[in-house]
């Protein structure tokens, strides 16, 4: 898992404030495996949509597997379990993210944004500031 957050930390400070796959993301998206690059597209746009969305939230983390393992399909990701962080608070949410063939490109994404993450489980769930 520590590898997968890596991933998504560097992905993560590739994102535009409005998601595109530009060609720096999309050239680190092609050297995962593909069930790899199919959750950091997934949790990228999450955290796109979350941003430009009237929410208030700011995002600047997403992580598929906090509570839950995702349920992956064969351009598919259920992710029941995910977490975001925006100003220093981590939220539980859930998305539900189709790609297309390459898993680079998000076609369809659907999320629910849940409560705050007390701060006294963030050590059980590996969360951090």
């Amino acid at each position: 898992m520590p590898k997968r957050l890596v991933l998504f930390l560097s992905l993560a400070s590739l994102a535009a404030p409005a998601f595109a796959v530009d060609p720096a993301i999309k050239k680190q998206l092609e050297k995962l495996d593909p069930s790899t690059r199919l959750e950091q597209s997934c949790d990228t746009e999450a955290m796109s949509r979350i941003n430009k969305d009237s929410t208030g939230f700011k995002p600047d983390k997403v992580i598929a597997y906090t509570f839950k393992d995702p349920i992956l399909g064969d351009n598919s990701l259920d992710a029941p379990g995910a977490v975001f962080r925006s100003k220093g608070d981590w939220y539980h949410l859930s998305y539900n993210c189709i790609t297309g063939p390459q898993h680079i490109n998000v076609r369809e994404l659907n999320y629910e944004i849940g409560e705050k993450v007390p701060r006294e489980k963030w050590n059980k769930y590996y969360l951090y500031d």
